[in-house]
């Protein structure tokens, strides 16, 4: 991953997690059932807070290159993400719980990126 494209990735993840953020304060309100409405609340605050580490993950690159480990963890977000939220989204939709069981591993994603960046940063 490019500092570039983890700086354009971040941009458009963040203006996602905007605009579902709103669309589940709004359109959703009347729509789903308040545990649902956590859900889809718990999806929004971790794939926004994911999507500005995302930023600062494509600003790292930038000061430090040769760092092969920023990238791995900036896609492992991205995975985190999709997995994550996006199945939180999916089951706050459609009350599948099925779609729960995919949280895990994008939240296994999100730690795991933490881990490598911590890691890269500690190497130096």
């Amino acid at each position: 991953m490019s500092a570039r494209l983890a700086l354009t990735l971040a941009a458009l993840l963040a203006f996602v997690a905007v605009a579902l953020g709103a669309f589940g304060a709004h359109a959703l309100k009347t729509r789903i059932a308040p545990d649902l409405q956590a859900v889809w609340q718990t999806a929004v605050l971790y794939h926004g807070w994911h999507a500005l580490a995302l930023l600062g993950i494509g600003l790292l690159i930038l000061h430090f290159p040769d760092r092969a480990g920023l990238a791995w963890a900036g896609w492992l977000f991205v995975a985190g993400i999709a997995l994550f939220s996006g199945s939180l989204y999916a089951l706050a939709l459609t009350g599948v719980k099925n779609f729960g069981a995919v949280a895990p591993i994008g939240g296994i994603a999100f730690l795991a990126g933490w881990l490598v960046v911590a890691w890269t940063v500690a190497k130096g």
